[in-house]
């Protein structure tokens, strides 16, 4: 944008030029007609023509451009002016969300959201109880962990939420590097003695068939990277103290392989109930097979009786009743009945016909 102004002012300065050159023609020229001054004019003015039309075309351009540039910085300062809302209004949250997690029923109820969600993202619901369900008796008071996962084969793993955030928002709010480590340090420390209160409760020794570990959920992979980078021994003091350090990735993970071994455990019970339904089919087509094998049986008895009666009746019967036709007692023919020739199919596959009575 500044090249037009310069182009401008360089166009300007020659037509100066010219002008200044006309003037010093026409004194050097003195003896010069008013015909020849005219053509002369003329012709300057045919020559200057062009670079005024393109002097005007450069001027238009340039307002047209200023114009520009006017939207364009408004634009920008409202752009300017909605971010830096955005950022009063971000900061005012998180301010106040900062200020509402240092009361200990917030942090609280935050963790336990964050839990459940944690349970939901691993596809763990149906196997983990929560708060409202769970309580267990301890040596002089009645412990109520904020989850238990069920385990395949019966057992529990105890998970309890905790939310150590003043030092750790002390330290975000901190003015210098060395204030922050101290802060740093303190959380540190608030989280080893979280790990020392959740081991004290032997949650493990409250349950049966239970892992003796518990699971310290931390509701932040920063939280509990700062308190690890600020304590290097804390991951070893809580193994020492049966006590799992976990945040929502490593609580996820662990969740899906509970999860795997439940399907496991759902593939085993499908097995043996197929493996039971097998033995039930076996053992009730061998009754199926035993009654149809007496059906046989009758059947081949009845035809035998019914063509012992037909045969009776013919050698028997029907001798007489054709002697009284021959005295003319009736005009009637007496039909003779059919024999039965066809017989039951006895059956040949091994798996019906063993242990079938002989």
């Amino acid at each position: 944008m500044e090249a037009f102004p310069l182009l401008l002012t360089a166009l300007l300065a020659l037509l100066a030029g010219l002008a200044v050159g006309m003037l010093l023609g026409m004194r050097r020229a003195p003896s010069m007609s008013a015909d020849d001054l005219s053509l002369s004019t003329t012709a300057t003015a045919t020559a200057v023509a062009p670079v005024r039309e393109s002097l005007d075309h450069f001027a238009e351009r340039l307002r047209q451009l200023e114009t520009s540039r006017i939207e364009w910085h408004a634009q920008l300062r409202e752009q300017v002016e909605s971010v830096r809302q955005g950022n009063d209004s971000l900061r005012r949250e998180t301010a106040s969300l900062a200020t509402a997690l240092r009361r200990p029923q917030v942090r609280g109820r935050w963790g336990e959201m964050h839990l459940k969600r944690t349970v939901e993202l691993a596809g763990m619901v149906d196997h983990c109880d929560f708060e409202l369900q769970v309580s267990v008796r301890g040596d002089d008071s009645l412990l109520r962990p904020d989850m238990v996962v069920r385990l395949a084969g019966g057992k529990r793993v105890v998970v309890d939420s905790k939310v150590p955030l003043d030092a750790y928002l002390d330290a975000t709010e901190a003015d210098s590097d060395d204030e922050g480590l101290v802060h740093l340090q303190r959380h540190g420390r608030q989280v080893r003695t979280h790990v020392d209160q959740l081991s004290a409760k032997s949650y493990w020794s409250q349950f049966d068939s239970s892992p003796e570990f518990v699971v310290l959920f931390v509701p932040g992979e920063a939280i509990l990277s700062a308190a690890l980078e600020a304590d290097p021994s804390l991951l070893e003091h809580a193994a020492a103290k049966k006590v799992v350090l976990a945040s929502p990735t490593t609580l996820i993970a662990l969740l899906r392989t509970v999860a795997h071994a439940w399907t496991q455990e759902q593939l085993a019970d499908n097995a043996r109930e197929i493996w039971t339904l097998a033995r039930e089919l076996h053992e009730r087509l061998g009754t199926v097979a035993g009654h149809v094998d007496r059906l046989g049986r009758s059947l081949d008895g009845a035809v035998r009786g019914y063509n012992e009666a037909v045969s009776s009746l013919e050698s028997r019967v029907l001798v007489s009743a054709r002697r009284m036709s021959a005295l003319q007692v009736s005009d009637a023919p007496l039909a003779s009945p059919r024999l039965v020739e066809s017989t039951t199919r006895s059956m040949t596959a091994p798996e019906l016909v063993d242990g079938l009575p002989s």
